[in-house]
């Protein structure tokens, strides 16, 4: 019965979180449409540098990602694999999970948030890039071409999700690029097949019967949300989320000129901000 009654405790907990997070949402989204905040735009190329490469190519599909928060319990799995994968270096990162404590002791919580590029359909850097190495594959991949890519970084500043980062060897830009040369055999990213809860999701939008749409119909069916982050950017981001760690988190996701770096894994962020009980 104490099992039980903990169970009910913890659900009740998460009930709260959830409505409190629904309120804080509407307020949010009420401010954006006030004064939405826009994306960087003075570091832009004249359009007619960037105009061809922001359009994919005509193979029929829109690739995109759905991140199921409720189920992730952050074993950092995705971002594992992503760096076996891509090689990335100690102390950067293509895909960072995110985390945020809420609650009092003993009823208490940790919510996560997997990140990555959101490989935005008005991509900022692709808009940025002085040299073009920016654009985008099939599907609407948002990739860089290591060919052609000069490391100014320009990329860095505008992206509003700090998603891209600088390779201190090769002082070229780095991000996700949807494990492109899995997808071109027919695979899945490697952070996907990896992640034990099933929390990640990859694939077509455009395919009615992908599991991507199936997982993010079962969500809409549940009355569940389907939220974007930083929606008031206007990028239309190609990533959406379930649950309410998009709202609680957003404050830690990095911003333009940042990059995801081991400071979130710091001990001073275990409990609101900065605060640890000694």
């Amino acid at each position: 019965m104490a099992e039980h009654s903990e169970t009910n405790d913890r659900r009740g907990f998460l009930k709260e979180v959830t409505a409190a997070v629904a309120a804080g949402t509407a307020a949010a989204s009420s401010r954006a449409e006030a004064e939405p905040p826009p994306v960087r735009s003075d570091k832009f190329q004249p359009e007619s540098f960037w105009a061809d490469r922001m359009e994919p190519p005509d193979d029929g599909k829109k690739l995109g990602w759905f991140i199921d928060t409720r189920r992730c319990f952050g074993c950092h799995g995705c971002e594992v694999s992503c760096k076996s994968e891509n090689d990335v270096p100690l102390g950067n990162f293509i895909r960072q999970t995110f985390y945020q404590d809420e609650g009092e002791y003993p009823t208490v919580a940790r919510m996560f948030m997997p990140m990555a590029c959101q490989h935005c359909e008005d991509a900022p850097c692709i808009k940025a890039c002085p040299c073009g190495a920016l654009h985008k594959e099939s599907g609407g991949t948002v990739a860089i071409d290591y060919n052609i890519c000069c490391g100014h970084g320009t990329c860095v500043d505008v992206c509003p999700y700090g998603a891209i980062y600088m390779d201190p060897v090769a002082k070229q830009a780095v991000k996700c690029h949807n494990c492109y040369h899995r997808t071109e055999l027919g695979m899945e990213p490697a952070c996907v097949p990896t992640c034990p809860s099933e929390a990640i999701y990859f694939g077509d939008l455009n395919d009615p019967e992908s599991e991507i749409n199936q997982a993010m119909n079962e969500v809409r069916e549940a009355d569940v949300e389907l939220t974007q982050l930083r929606p008031e950017k206007q990028t239309r981001p190609r990533m959406w989320f379930a649950g309410p760690a998009v709202e609680v988190i957003e404050e830690r996701i990095p911003r333009e000129g940042e990059s995801y770096s081991p400071d979130a894994y710091s001990i001073f962020n275990w409990k609101g901000d900065s605060e640890v009980s000694s």
